[in-house]
C-alpha cells in the first residue's frame, strides 16, 4: 500500500503541495490527475526517493523508499515519462544492463519484452522506437524485478488505442493479484474505464479522493467531477 500524508513542498517560496493525504491500496488502481504544474510528478518523484519533501510522509508498505533496502525494486517498480532509456541500446540491452545490476537473468527480460509487445523489436536501437514502443519498454523496466507495487507517470501517453486497451487490462489483471497500482494520466475519459479510485490534485492540493463508482454515479464523468471540485474551491 502506498500512503501520502500531509505532504507539502516548496521551492523558492512557491507551494508545490500543500497538506496532500491520500492511500493507494492493495488490490486496486488509483489514478492521479490534474493538469501540468498541478504537482503529480513531483509527488511521485518523493515517494521515489528522488526528492525531499519539508513536511509529511510518503511511505510504500509502511516505510519511505530508502528505507525498503536492496529489495526495493522487487517491491515497487516504477515508470517516469521523464527518465527516457539510452537511445544506441536495444531494448534488450537496455533492460538487461538493469536486470545485471538487480540481479535479474536475460530470460526475465525477454519475458518482459515479451509481455508488453516488444519481442520482435527487442534488437531495435530505443532511438528508432516510436513514442508508444518507448512507453511500452518502460513498462517492461518497471516489471522486470515482478514486484508487488507501480508507480506510473503518463503509461498510456503515445499509445494507441489498442496500446491502451492492453495497458488497460494488464493492470487490472495485475491489481486482482492482490497488488497495488498508482498512476497519473491526462486522459480522464481512459481512467473512468482503468482506476477503482481517482484522486484529483490542483495547484498542489486534493480536489478529489473518491472511488470511481462514487464519482460516476453522482457526476457522470472524472472530467465534470473534477471541474466541478475546482469551482468549489474557487467559492472556497
Amino acid at each position: 500500500m502506498i500512503t501520502i500524508q500531509k505532504l507539502h513542498k516548496e521551492y523558492n517560496n512557491k507551494i508545490v503541495l500543500q497538506n496532500v493525504s491520500f492511500k493507494a491500496k492493495k488490490g486496486e488502481i488509483t489514478g492521479l490527475i490534474g493538469p501540468n504544474g498541478s504537482g503529480k510528478s513531483t509527488l511521485i518523484r518523493i515517494l521515489l526517493g528522488l526528492e525531499n519533501s519539508q513536511m509529511g510522509i510518503a511511505m510504500i508498505n509502511g516505510k519511505k523508499y530508502s528505507q525498503l533496502g536492496d529489495n526495493s525494486f522487487g517491491i515497487v517498480g516504477s515508470f517516469l515519462d521523464s527518465c527516457q532509456p539510452y537511445p544506441t541500446r536495444t531494448g534488450f540491452q537496455h533492460l538487461r544492463w538493469i536486470g545485471l545490476a538487480c540481479g535479474i537473468d536475460k530470460n526475465r527480460c525477454n519475458e518482459c519484452l515479451e509481455l508488453v509487445g516488444l519481442s520482435e523489436a527487442k534488437n531495435k536501437k530505443v532511438k528508432d522506437y516510436s513514442l508508444g514502443m518507448k512507453q511500452r519498454l518502460g513498462l517492461a523496466t518497471a516489471l522486470l524485478a515482478n514486484p508487488d507495487i507501480l508507480i506510473l507517470d503518463e503509461p498510456i501517453n503515445g499509445l494507441d488505442p489498442e496500446g491502451i486497451r492492453w495497458v488497460r487490462n494488464f493492470l487490472q489483471s495485475f491489481v486482482n493479484e492482490g497488488k497495488t497500482v498508482l498512476m497519473t494520466s491526462h486522459y480522464m475519459s481512459e481512467l473512468e474505464l482503468t482506476v477503482d479510485h481517482l484522486v484529483g490534485i490542483s495547484n498542489g492540493k486534493i480536489v478529489i479522493d473518491a472511488p470511481t463508482k462514487d464519482i460516476l454515479k453522482q457526476f457522470g464523468s472524472f472530467e465534470e467531477a473534477y471541474f466541478k471540485a475546482l469551482e468549489g474551491k474557487e467559492g472556497e
